[in-house]
């Protein structure tokens, strides 16, 4: 196993880690849409989902593969009527559509709008 990590994602707010590379896998944690330079989160749901899906791009970055890698999601509203924002955001980014699963939650951390995980192909 190799801990994958970059300065370009937001640091882990716990302990975890920002991803592993097991085998021929990258699976990554949730990434939460906070700005790693400014530690700071967008506003709305439609900024949050961008910023979600690059800090996902800079982790698969620094794993060495791309977005076309990805074979399964999975995907965490505050909001289910954010639902169609959302995906309006995420097929920009996952264009090979991988599998995914898409679930509304309570809360995710800092009071955020979204959060996505994924397990790319090494």
């Amino acid at each position: 196993m190799n801990v994958i990590s970059t300065e370009n994602a937001p640091a882990a707010i716990g302990p975890y880690s920002q991803a592993f590379e097991v085998g021929n896998l990258v699976i990554t944690s949730g990434q939460i849409p906070v700005d790693p330079a400014t530690g700071v989160a967008p506003d709305g749901i439609e900024a949050q989902a961008h910023q979600s899906c690059k800090n996902v791009g800079a982790l698969l970055e620094a794993a060495g593969v791309s977005f076309d890698k990805v074979v399964k999601t999975t995907c965490f509203l505050a909001d289910m009527n954010d639902f169609q924002t959302f995906n309006s955001v995420y097929e920009k980014y996952f264009t090979s559509k991988p599998a995914r699963s898409c679930v509304a939650v309570k809360t995710i951390p800092k009071g955020l709008l979204c959060e996505i995980e994924v397990i790319a192909e090494k």
